[in-house]
C-alpha cells in the first residue's frame, strides 16, 4: 500500500554551483526531510534534474514547490504522481551466501526479474530495479538470508506520454 504523504518532486534547474544548498533550504525551512536526492544531467549540459523524494503534508509541499519554483536558478518544478508518471529505484543488495543458499538466492532474483551480478564463495550481490514497492519486497525476502549491506539509488521519475518531466 503506497504512503500518500510520500512525494516525488521533479526539478529542472541550472547546472550551477549552490542551486542543491538553496533548494534544500527551502525544504529545512519548511521542516521537511528529503528522503531520497538524485541529480542527474538532463539532454542539454545547461541543466540538471532533479528528483527529490520527500515526507509531510501536502499543502506544506504545494508551498515547498511555489517557493522552489521562485528559486533564480529554477526553471521548472513539480510533483509525479504515479498516475502520470512512471517511478524507478535501483538497489544493490550483498547477501551472505552458502553453497546451500545460492541457487536459492539466484531464484529469488530471477522471481524479481533482478540480476545476480556478482558473487563468491561467500556473499552474492543483486541488482535489482523498480518501484519502491518492489524493492522494499525484495529486500525483505533477502533480509531472511542476512543482508551485510545495500545501496538505494533514490527513486527516478519521468512523466509519460508528451508531458515533460
Amino acid at each position: 500500500m503506497t504512503n500518500k504523504n510520500i512525494h516525488t518532486i521533479s526539478l529542472l534547474v541550472a547546472n550551477k554551483p549552490g542551486v542543491l544548498v538553496r533548494v534544500a533550504l527551502v525544504f529545512a525551512r519548511r521542516g521537511f526531510n528529503i528522503d531520497a536526492l538524485v541529480v542527474s544531467p538532463a539532454t542539454d549540459p545547461r541543466y540538471s534534474r532533479m528528483t527529490i523524494t520527500a515526507q509531510g503534508d501536502p499543502n506544506t509541499l504545494d508551498q515547498i514547490i511555489k517557493q522552489v519554483s521562485k528559486l533564480i536558478d529554477v526553471l521548472h518544478a513539480s510533483e509525479h504522481t504515479g498516475i502520470n508518471a512512471v517511478h524507478k529505484e535501483l538497489t544493490l543488495i550483498k547477501v551472505k551466501s552458502t553453497p546451500v543458499s545460492k541457487p536459492i538466492l539466484s531464484k529469488l532474483a530471477k522471481k524479481f526479474q533482478a540480476k545476480v551480478i556478482d558473487t563468491d564463495e561467500k556473499t552474492v550481490i543483486i541488482e535489482h530495479t523498480g518501484t519502491t514497492e518492489q524493492i522494499d519486497e525484495i529486500e525483505s525476502l533477502l533480509k531472511k538470508h542476512t543482508v551485510i549491506e545495500m545501496v538505494r539509488s533514490g527513486k527516478l521519475v519521468m512523466a509519460k506520454g508528451q508531458e515533460s518531466t
